[in-house]
C-alpha cells in the first residue's frame, strides 16, 4: 500500500510524515514554496517529542504520479478546493483507487463517490498546523491524532481496516466505524467555531457566539433527520487521548480557518461548514442567523487578506444584534 496525500499541509502534512517515519510508502502531493522546500529539504515534522527531517518523495501534481495498484489516495485539501482536486485525480488515478476524504465537512464524500467508486470518509482529530514552507507541527503528543475511518456512505471492508492499522501503527489512534458521517456530522458541528477562533482568537472558544453557532446547527440536523454522534459519545471516543502542547520554536496558531487567515490564502473553508448549517437551514425552515454572519465575515476577512483575531465575541453578538 502507498499513501498518495493530495494536499499536504497541516493535515495532511502531519498524517503523511507520520506514516512515512513509521515505514509507510507514501508520496506527497503539494505546491508552491511548499513543494520546493520539501524537495530540497526534506519535510520537517515538528511535535513536542521532537523534530525529524524527513526525506518524503514529493510531486508537484497528480499528473507526476506513476499510478500503481495498492495506491490509496489520502485527500487533505480544504473542502473549497474538493473539486478541482478531483478533476485532475479523475484524469489520471484508476477509478478503483481508494479515495479517503481526510478532510472536514460532509460534502467531500459525496463529491469524490461522483469519480470513484471506492471512497472512504474520516472523521479527524489533529491538532496540527502549517505555516512555513516545508514545515508541518504536529501539537499533540504522543498520539498525534485520532482518524476514524469507515466506508463511504457506510460500512466497512478490508480496505478500510488496512488503512486503520496503518494510521495506528503510526502514533495516530484509528477505529473502523461502518456509520463513519454520524461522526462526521458531530465534527461539523463542533467546526462550527473556527469561524469565531478565526474572527475573535482564543476568545472565541467556548463563547456564546460558538455555543449558538452550534445549537442552530443541531436544529438544521434535527430539522433535516441527520443523525450525528452526541457529545456524550464524542467525548467518550476523545477521552484524555490527545494532548495538545507547545513546540518549542513553533507559536501555537488556532483553528484551520485560523491558520488560513494567517497565512493569507484568500479563502476559506467557512462555505463548507458554516455554509452547510445555512443551506440546511434554508433548505428546511430553520433560522440561522449566527453561522450566516460567520460565513459573511470570515469570507470578508478571507478576500480582504485581513488578519485573523481581530474582533471580540461582544462586537459579534452586537452585530446579531443589528441583524436581529
Amino acid at each position: 500500500m502507498r499513501f498518495i496525500v493530495v494536499g499536504a499541509g497541516a493535515v495532511g502534512g502531519v498524517v503523511g510524515g507520520r506514516l512515512f517515519q513509521y515505514g509507510q510508502e507514501v508520496l506527497l502531493v503539494a505546491r508552491g514554496e511548499h513543494a520546493a522546500t520539501v524537495e530540497a529539504e526534506g519535510l520537517t515534522l515538528a511535535s513536542a517529542t521532537g523534530v525529524v527531517n524527513l526525506p518524503v518523495p514529493v510531486v508537484r501534481s497528480v499528473s507526476q504520479v506513476a499510478w500503481a495498484p495498492g495506491d490509496v489516495v489520502l485527500l487533505a485539501v480544504k473542502s473549497q478546493d474538493t473539486e478541482q482536486a478531483l478533476d485532475q485525480l479523475a484524469a489520471v488515478a484508476p477509478p478503483a483507487t481508494p479515495l479517503v476524504c481526510l478532510q472536514n465537512g460532509v460534502t467531500n464524500e459525496p463529491a469524490a463517490l461522483r469519480r470513484f467508486a471506492n471512497v472512504y470518509g474520516v472523521c479527524v482529530m489533529c491538532p496540527a498546523a502549517h505555516m512555513k514552507p516545508g514545515v508541518v507541527v504536529a501539537e499533540s503528543s504522543p498520539v498525534t491524532a485520532l482518524l476514524d475511518i469507515g466506508r463511504y456512505p457506510s460500512g466497512a471492508d478490508a480496505t478500510a481496516r488496512a488503512i486503520s492499522d496503518a494510521f495506528a501503527s503510526s502514533t495516530m489512534g484509528s477505529e473502523v466505524r461502518e456509520d463513519i458521517m454520524r461522526w462526521k456530522y458531530a465534527k461539523l458541528l463542533r467546526n462550527l467555531a473556527n469561524a469565531v477562533d478565526a474572527l475573535c482568537g482564543p476568545d472565541g472558544q467556548g463563547s456564546q457566539v460558538a455555543q449558538m453557532a452550534r445549537l442552530e446547527g443541531e436544529a438544521c440536523l434535527r430539522a433535516a433527520g441527520i443523525d450525528h454522534a452526541s457529545e456524550t459519545e464524542d467525548r467518550l471516543r476523545r477521552g484524555n487521548i490527545l494532548h495538545p502542547t507547545d513546540v518549542v520554536g513553533h507559536e501555537r496558531g488556532g483553528s484551520s480557518t485560523w491558520q488560513s487567515l494567517a497565512r493569507g490564502q484568500g479563502s476559506v473553508e467557512v462555505d463548507y461548514l458554516n455554509g452547510e448549517i445555512v443551506l440546511l437551514g434554508r433548505q428546511y425552515g430553520v433560522p440561522t442567523p449566527v453561522n450566516e454572519l460567520l460565513q459573511t465575515l470570515a469570507n470578508r476577512k478571507a478576500r480582504q487578506l485581513s488578519e485573523p483575531g481581530t474582533m471580540t465575541p461582544d462586537e459579534l453578538l452586537a452585530l446579531l444584534g443589528q441583524a436581529g
